[in-house]
Protein backbone atom coordinates (compact mmCIF):
# COMPACT_ATOMS: atom_id res chain seq x y z
CA UNK A 1 0.00 0.00 0.00
CA UNK A 2 0.97 3.66 -0.34
CA UNK A 3 1.77 5.53 2.87
CA UNK A 4 3.10 8.95 3.85
CA UNK A 5 6.09 8.32 6.11
CA UNK A 6 7.67 10.92 8.41
CA UNK A 7 11.38 10.13 8.24
CA UNK A 8 13.09 13.04 10.03
CA UNK A 9 12.30 16.62 11.07
CA UNK A 10 10.68 18.36 8.08
CA UNK A 11 11.10 15.25 5.92
CA UNK A 12 8.16 13.21 4.65
CA UNK A 13 7.89 10.93 1.64
CA UNK A 14 5.46 8.53 0.01
CA UNK A 15 6.57 4.93 0.45
CA UNK A 16 5.35 1.46 -0.49
CA UNK A 17 4.62 -0.52 2.69
CA UNK A 18 3.08 -3.91 3.32
CA UNK A 19 -0.67 -3.76 3.83
CA UNK A 20 -1.36 -4.44 7.54
CA UNK A 21 -3.05 -7.68 8.51
CA UNK A 22 -5.54 -7.36 11.38
CA UNK A 23 -4.78 -9.34 14.51
CA UNK A 24 -7.54 -11.34 16.17
CA UNK A 25 -8.79 -8.33 18.14
CA UNK A 26 -8.37 -5.78 15.33
CA UNK A 27 -10.18 -4.37 12.33
CA UNK A 28 -8.67 -3.37 8.98
CA UNK A 29 -9.94 -0.03 7.66
CA UNK A 30 -9.63 1.50 4.22
CA UNK A 31 -8.87 5.13 5.05
CA UNK A 32 -11.18 7.72 3.46
CA UNK A 33 -10.03 10.97 5.10
CA UNK A 34 -7.20 11.68 7.55
CA UNK A 35 -6.83 15.11 9.14
CA UNK A 36 -3.65 16.98 9.96
CA UNK A 37 -3.49 17.83 13.67
CA UNK A 38 -1.47 20.56 15.36
CA UNK A 39 0.34 17.95 17.47
CA UNK A 40 1.47 16.29 14.23
CA UNK A 41 2.83 19.61 12.99
CA UNK A 42 5.00 19.73 16.13
CA UNK A 43 6.02 16.13 15.51
CA UNK A 44 6.92 16.92 11.90
CA UNK A 45 9.24 19.67 13.13
CA UNK A 46 10.85 17.28 15.61
CA UNK A 47 9.40 19.03 18.66
CA UNK A 48 7.39 16.11 20.04
CA UNK A 49 9.01 13.47 22.21
CA UNK A 50 5.95 11.29 21.60
CA UNK A 51 6.72 10.69 17.92
CA UNK A 52 9.86 8.95 16.71
CA UNK A 53 10.71 8.52 13.01
CA UNK A 54 10.24 6.63 10.80
CA UNK A 55 6.51 6.84 11.45
CA UNK A 56 3.18 6.82 9.66
CA UNK A 57 1.31 9.57 11.51
CA UNK A 58 -2.43 10.30 11.35
CA UNK A 59 -4.88 9.82 14.22
CA UNK A 60 -8.04 11.72 13.21
CA UNK A 61 -9.72 9.85 10.40
CA UNK A 62 -12.64 7.95 8.94
CA UNK A 63 -12.90 5.01 6.60
CA UNK A 64 -14.61 1.76 5.70
CA UNK A 65 -14.14 -1.65 7.32
CA UNK A 66 -12.63 -4.15 4.87
CA UNK A 67 -11.67 -7.01 7.22
CA UNK A 68 -12.32 -8.10 10.80
CA UNK A 69 -10.02 -10.18 12.97
CA UNK A 70 -11.29 -13.45 14.40
CA UNK A 71 -12.37 -11.98 17.76
CA UNK A 72 -13.46 -8.54 16.54
CA UNK A 73 -17.20 -9.36 16.18
CA UNK A 74 -17.42 -10.51 19.80
CA UNK A 75 -15.41 -7.53 21.09
CA UNK A 76 -17.54 -5.01 19.18
CA UNK A 77 -20.78 -6.58 17.89
CA UNK A 78 -21.81 -3.36 16.08
CA UNK A 79 -19.16 -3.85 13.38
CA UNK A 80 -19.51 -5.37 9.92
CA UNK A 81 -17.56 -5.38 6.70
CA UNK A 82 -18.25 -2.42 4.42
CA UNK A 83 -19.37 -0.21 7.31
CA UNK A 84 -18.37 3.49 7.41
CA UNK A 85 -16.63 4.21 10.72
CA UNK A 86 -14.41 6.51 12.69
CA UNK A 87 -11.89 5.43 15.33
CA UNK A 88 -10.95 6.62 18.79
CA UNK A 89 -7.16 6.56 18.30
CA UNK A 90 -6.45 6.27 22.03
CA UNK A 91 -6.61 2.83 23.63
CA UNK A 92 -5.27 1.21 26.79
CA UNK A 93 -2.90 -1.72 26.48
CA UNK A 94 -3.63 -2.82 30.07
CA UNK A 95 -6.39 -2.37 32.62
CA UNK A 96 -5.89 0.55 35.00
CA UNK A 97 -7.81 2.50 37.61
CA UNK A 98 -8.01 5.49 35.27
CA UNK A 99 -9.48 3.37 32.49
CA UNK A 100 -12.12 2.04 34.89
CA UNK A 101 -12.97 5.68 35.73
CA UNK A 102 -13.56 6.38 32.05
CA UNK A 103 -10.31 8.33 31.66
CA UNK A 104 -8.68 6.17 29.01
CA UNK A 105 -6.69 9.13 27.67
CA UNK A 106 -4.81 9.30 30.98
CA UNK A 107 -4.18 5.57 31.30
CA UNK A 108 -0.45 4.85 31.88
CA UNK A 109 -0.53 2.18 29.16
CA UNK A 110 -2.32 4.33 26.59
CA UNK A 111 -1.43 3.77 22.95
CA UNK A 112 -2.01 6.41 20.27
CA UNK A 113 -2.45 5.56 16.63
CA UNK A 114 -0.01 7.53 14.56
CA UNK A 115 2.47 7.77 17.43
CA UNK A 116 2.96 4.45 19.23
CA UNK A 117 1.72 2.42 16.24
CA UNK A 118 1.18 3.17 12.53
CA UNK A 119 -1.56 5.67 11.82
CA UNK A 120 -3.91 6.71 9.05
CA UNK A 121 -1.65 8.51 6.56
CA UNK A 122 -1.90 5.37 4.46
CA UNK A 123 -4.38 3.48 2.33
CA UNK A 124 -5.10 1.01 5.14
CA UNK A 125 -4.75 0.98 8.91
CA UNK A 126 -5.30 -1.79 11.47
CA UNK A 127 -6.95 -0.68 14.72
CA UNK A 128 -8.32 -2.26 17.92
CA UNK A 129 -11.91 -3.40 17.34
CA UNK A 130 -13.04 -1.86 20.64
CA UNK A 131 -11.97 1.58 19.40
CA UNK A 132 -14.15 1.61 16.27
CA UNK A 133 -17.42 3.60 16.16
CA UNK A 134 -19.89 3.21 13.28
CA UNK A 135 -20.91 6.53 11.75
CA UNK A 136 -24.54 7.43 12.51
CA UNK A 137 -27.09 7.60 9.72
CA UNK A 138 -26.66 10.76 7.66
CA UNK A 139 -23.09 11.50 8.76
CA UNK A 140 -20.63 11.45 5.87
CA UNK A 141 -17.11 10.03 5.97
CA UNK A 142 -15.81 13.58 5.48
CA UNK A 143 -17.69 14.79 8.56
CA UNK A 144 -16.83 11.65 10.52
CA UNK A 145 -13.11 12.41 10.16
CA UNK A 146 -13.65 15.44 12.42
CA UNK A 147 -14.83 13.38 15.42
CA UNK A 148 -11.40 13.35 17.09
CA UNK A 149 -10.81 17.14 17.14
CA UNK A 150 -14.43 17.73 18.16
CA UNK A 151 -13.85 15.29 21.03
CA UNK A 152 -10.96 17.48 22.20
CA UNK A 153 -13.30 20.49 22.25
CA UNK A 154 -15.96 18.54 24.15
CA UNK A 155 -13.38 17.72 26.81
CA UNK A 156 -12.43 21.41 27.11
CA UNK A 157 -16.11 22.27 27.56
CA UNK A 158 -16.51 19.60 30.21
CA UNK A 159 -13.51 20.84 32.19
CA UNK A 160 -14.75 24.44 31.92
CA UNK A 161 -17.78 23.45 34.02
CA UNK A 162 -20.92 25.61 34.34
CA UNK A 163 -20.37 28.78 32.30
CA UNK A 164 -23.90 30.03 31.60
CA UNK A 165 -23.82 33.79 31.24
CA UNK A 166 -20.04 33.98 31.67
CA UNK A 167 -17.27 35.62 29.64
CA UNK A 168 -14.67 33.28 28.14
CA UNK A 169 -11.51 33.67 26.09
CA UNK A 170 -9.98 31.30 23.51
CA UNK A 171 -6.46 31.99 22.30
CA UNK A 172 -5.79 30.31 18.96
CA UNK A 173 -8.23 29.99 16.05
CA UNK A 174 -6.89 26.71 14.76
CA UNK A 175 -9.26 23.71 14.58
CA UNK A 176 -9.31 23.06 18.35
CA UNK A 177 -9.77 26.74 19.18
CA UNK A 178 -12.60 27.13 16.67
CA UNK A 179 -14.34 24.00 17.95
CA UNK A 180 -13.81 24.93 21.62
CA UNK A 181 -15.35 28.32 20.86
CA UNK A 182 -18.49 26.61 19.55
CA UNK A 183 -18.72 24.17 22.46
CA UNK A 184 -18.41 26.99 25.02
CA UNK A 185 -21.22 28.88 23.25
CA UNK A 186 -23.34 25.71 23.16
CA UNK A 187 -22.71 25.38 26.92
CA UNK A 188 -24.21 28.81 27.54
CA UNK A 189 -21.32 31.27 27.62
CA UNK A 190 -22.58 34.84 27.22
CA UNK A 191 -19.60 35.79 25.09
CA UNK A 192 -16.46 34.09 23.91
CA UNK A 193 -13.55 36.24 22.81
CA UNK A 194 -11.18 34.65 20.32
CA UNK A 195 -7.77 35.82 19.17
CA UNK A 196 -5.20 34.69 16.62
CA UNK A 197 -2.24 36.19 14.78
CA UNK A 198 -3.65 35.03 11.43
CA UNK A 199 -6.37 37.44 10.27
CA UNK A 200 -8.10 34.87 8.07
CA UNK A 201 -8.41 32.37 10.89
CA UNK A 202 -9.58 35.15 13.19
CA UNK A 203 -12.35 35.89 10.67
CA UNK A 204 -13.45 32.25 10.93
CA UNK A 205 -13.81 32.66 14.69
CA UNK A 206 -15.98 35.74 14.19
CA UNK A 207 -18.22 33.91 11.72
CA UNK A 208 -18.65 31.05 14.21
CA UNK A 209 -19.93 33.41 16.91
CA UNK A 210 -16.77 34.55 18.65
CA UNK A 211 -15.87 38.15 19.41
CA UNK A 212 -12.65 38.48 17.46
CA UNK A 213 -9.69 40.36 18.95
CA UNK A 214 -6.76 41.21 16.70
CA UNK A 215 -3.62 41.08 18.90
CA UNK A 216 -1.87 43.38 16.43
CA UNK A 217 -4.45 46.10 17.12
CA UNK A 218 -5.48 45.72 20.78
CA UNK A 219 -4.16 44.49 24.11
CA UNK A 220 -6.19 41.32 24.36
CA UNK A 221 -5.90 40.93 28.12
CA UNK A 222 -7.02 44.52 28.78
CA UNK A 223 -10.05 44.25 26.48
CA UNK A 224 -11.20 41.01 28.10
CA UNK A 225 -10.76 42.36 31.63
CA UNK A 226 -12.64 45.58 30.86
CA UNK A 227 -15.48 43.68 29.19
CA UNK A 228 -15.88 41.58 32.33
CA UNK A 229 -16.20 44.48 34.75
CA UNK A 230 -12.47 44.85 35.20
CA UNK A 231 -12.03 41.31 36.51
CA UNK A 232 -11.34 39.14 33.47
CA UNK A 233 -12.63 35.96 31.86
CA UNK A 234 -14.14 33.16 33.92
CA UNK A 235 -12.52 30.64 31.58
CA UNK A 236 -9.50 31.16 29.34
CA UNK A 237 -8.45 28.43 26.91
CA UNK A 238 -4.96 28.27 25.45
CA UNK A 239 -5.31 26.36 22.18
CA UNK A 240 -1.79 27.25 21.01
CA UNK A 241 0.68 26.23 23.68
CA UNK A 242 3.48 28.78 23.81
CA UNK A 243 4.93 30.69 26.74
CA UNK A 244 3.33 33.87 25.42
CA UNK A 245 -0.18 32.46 24.98
CA UNK A 246 -0.11 30.66 28.32
CA UNK A 247 0.84 33.88 30.10
CA UNK A 248 -1.83 35.82 28.19
CA UNK A 249 -4.51 33.40 29.37
CA UNK A 250 -3.40 33.78 32.99
CA UNK A 251 -3.33 37.57 32.78
CA UNK A 252 -6.78 37.72 31.15
CA UNK A 253 -8.42 35.43 33.74
CA UNK A 254 -10.36 36.75 36.72
CA UNK A 255 -9.42 35.91 40.31
CA UNK A 256 -10.67 32.37 41.06
CA UNK A 257 -11.06 31.80 37.31
CA UNK A 258 -9.77 28.81 35.36
CA UNK A 259 -7.14 28.57 32.64
CA UNK A 260 -7.43 25.47 30.46
CA UNK A 261 -4.18 24.50 28.78
CA UNK A 262 -4.78 22.49 25.62
CA UNK A 263 -2.11 23.59 23.13
CA UNK A 264 1.06 21.51 23.05
CA UNK A 265 3.29 23.61 20.81
CA UNK A 266 6.00 23.99 23.47
CA UNK A 267 6.85 21.16 25.86
CA UNK A 268 7.80 23.58 28.67
CA UNK A 269 7.41 27.28 29.41
CA UNK A 270 7.74 29.67 32.35
CA UNK A 271 4.61 30.69 34.26
CA UNK A 272 3.81 33.73 36.46
CA UNK A 273 3.32 31.49 39.46
CA UNK A 274 3.12 34.29 42.04
CA UNK A 275 0.26 35.89 40.11
CA UNK A 276 -1.52 32.53 39.91
CA UNK A 277 -1.20 32.11 43.67
CA UNK A 278 -2.26 35.64 44.60
CA UNK A 279 -5.37 35.52 42.42
CA UNK A 280 -6.17 31.86 43.18
CA UNK A 281 -6.34 30.91 39.53
CA UNK A 282 -6.90 27.26 38.66
CA UNK A 283 -4.79 25.71 35.90
CA UNK A 284 -6.30 22.69 34.16
CA UNK A 285 -4.64 20.57 31.54
CA UNK A 286 -7.00 19.24 28.88
CA UNK A 287 -5.61 16.22 27.08
CA UNK A 288 -7.58 14.64 24.26
CA UNK A 289 -10.96 13.25 25.45
CA UNK A 290 -12.65 10.46 27.33
CA UNK A 291 -14.53 7.74 25.44
CA UNK A 292 -17.74 9.52 26.52
CA UNK A 293 -16.42 12.81 25.07
CA UNK A 294 -15.62 11.03 21.80
CA UNK A 295 -19.14 9.59 21.56
CA UNK A 296 -20.63 13.01 22.36
CA UNK A 297 -18.54 14.53 19.57
CA UNK A 298 -20.08 12.11 17.10
CA UNK A 299 -23.55 13.25 18.23
CA UNK A 300 -22.62 16.93 17.86
CA UNK A 301 -21.49 16.29 14.30
CA UNK A 302 -24.63 14.31 13.50
CA UNK A 303 -26.83 17.15 14.78
CA UNK A 304 -24.77 19.74 12.83
CA UNK A 305 -24.14 21.63 16.09
CA UNK A 306 -20.47 22.30 15.32
CA UNK A 307 -18.62 22.82 12.07
CA UNK A 308 -15.36 23.73 10.40
CA UNK A 309 -16.96 24.26 7.02
CA UNK A 310 -16.64 26.01 4.62
CA UNK A 311 -12.90 26.16 5.34
CA UNK A 312 -12.02 22.45 5.06
CA UNK A 313 -9.57 21.51 2.31
CA UNK A 314 -9.18 18.03 0.83
CA UNK A 315 -5.79 17.09 -0.62
CA UNK A 316 -4.21 13.91 -2.00
CA UNK A 317 -2.06 12.05 0.51
CA UNK A 318 0.98 12.56 -1.71
CA UNK A 319 0.61 16.33 -1.16
CA UNK A 320 0.85 15.85 2.60
CA UNK A 321 4.31 17.32 3.08
CA UNK A 322 3.36 20.45 1.15
CA UNK A 323 0.32 20.95 3.40
CA UNK A 324 2.35 20.36 6.56
CA UNK A 325 4.69 23.15 5.47
CA UNK A 326 1.78 25.43 4.53
CA UNK A 327 0.03 24.96 7.88
CA UNK A 328 3.24 25.72 9.76
CA UNK A 329 4.18 28.80 7.73
CA UNK A 330 0.85 30.47 6.85
CA UNK A 331 -2.37 28.44 7.27
CA UNK A 332 -4.62 31.27 6.08
CA UNK A 333 -8.21 30.51 5.17
CA UNK A 334 -8.03 26.79 6.02
CA UNK A 335 -9.61 25.32 9.14
CA UNK A 336 -8.70 21.68 8.54
CA UNK A 337 -6.78 19.73 5.89
CA UNK A 338 -8.10 16.25 5.17
CA UNK A 339 -5.65 14.01 3.34
CA UNK A 340 -7.19 11.50 0.94
CA UNK A 341 -5.20 8.29 0.23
Amino acid sequence: MKALVWEAPKKMAMRDLDEPQPKADEVLIRVAFAGICGSELSGYLGHSALRVPPLVMGHEFSGTIVDLGRDAPSLNPTLRSGQPVTVNPLSCAEDSELQHRGLDQLCPSRVLLGAHRPGAYAEYVAVPARSVLPLPEGLSLREGALTEPVGCAVRIGELAGPIAGQTCLVIGAGPIGLLALQVLLLNGAARVYITDLDSERLAMGAELGGEALDPHAVEVEEVVREAAGGLGATIAVDAVGTAVTRRQCITATMPTGTVILSGLHEETSSMPVADIIRREITLRGSFSYTPANFAAALQLLQSKSVRLEPWITEAPLEDGRRWFDRLIEAPGNVSKVLLVP
